[in-house]
């Protein structure tokens, strides 16, 4: 008697939603997403992650960002069910009043915004639906417009979407039709971290420092 086959999941990351809202300002960034997905998800058979993410080109005063990121990108690079897609990185100045200047006065602060990784998301969450790869899609996201994509999957193609949010409070627009929603903790982050030293083709290369 032939085994039944397992059944698949797919876990599709927005990379800028997951930094901004677990991970900038801890100690936690040299992450290893299978590890996370795995302390996540432990009863998953995961089949592909996909992370969504830009090539940022450095803030003002912190030069080493891009380097940084390279790094992890590399890094990500080791685990063979992760892929990486690319959206935009823009960085412009926005001018800022300084708290409690009198008269008062404004500073240029740099923002940066990721263009294109929703839709990029959006794009292989129902390519991959329709295309029959998994039995259940996750996203670690809490990008509201993401609302109709995942109503699709689960009206349409009649498949479970769970969500996994990074940020403090879950969007409504997402509960709405997702198949369950958990939360990011601090110790599955903990648990979720590349080793020091990596190996790759192109040899060894090491955590970057201050991370």
């Amino acid at each position: 008697m032939n085994a039944k086959p397992s059944r698949i999941t797919y876990v599709y990351v927005d990379g800028f939603n997951l930094y901004y809202g677990a991970i900038r300002g801890t100690r936690y960034k040299w992450l290893d997403l299978g590890k996370l997905c795995q302390a996540l998800l432990p009863s998953d058979n995961i089949g592909a992650i996909k992370y969504f993410t830009a090539k940022v080109s450095g803030r003002r005063g912190d030069p080493g960002q891009p380097i940084r990121q390279q790094l992890h990108l590399r890094a990500l690079g080791t685990l063979p069910n992760v892929s990486v897609i690319y959206g935009q990185s823009l960085t412009h100045s926005i001018p800022l009043p300084v708290s409690g200047s009198n008269p008062i006065k404004w500073v240029k602060v740099d923002k940066t915004e990721e263009k294109g990784s929703d839709v990029n998301l959006a794009s292989h969450l129902l390519h991959d639906g329709f295309k029959n790869l998994y039995n259940t899609a996750v996203i670690i996201s809490n990008d509201s417009d993401l609302r109709e994509p995942v109503r699709m999957v689960r009206e349409v193609l009649g498949l479970p979407v769970g969500i996994i949010n990074p940020h403090q409070s879950h969007s409504k627009e997402l509960q709405e039709y997702a198949t369950f929603v958990r939360r990011i903790r601090e110790r599955h982050l903990a648990a979720s971290q590349f080793p020091s030293t990596l190996v790759d083709a192109q040899g060894q290369f090491e955590k970057p420092k201050g991370w």
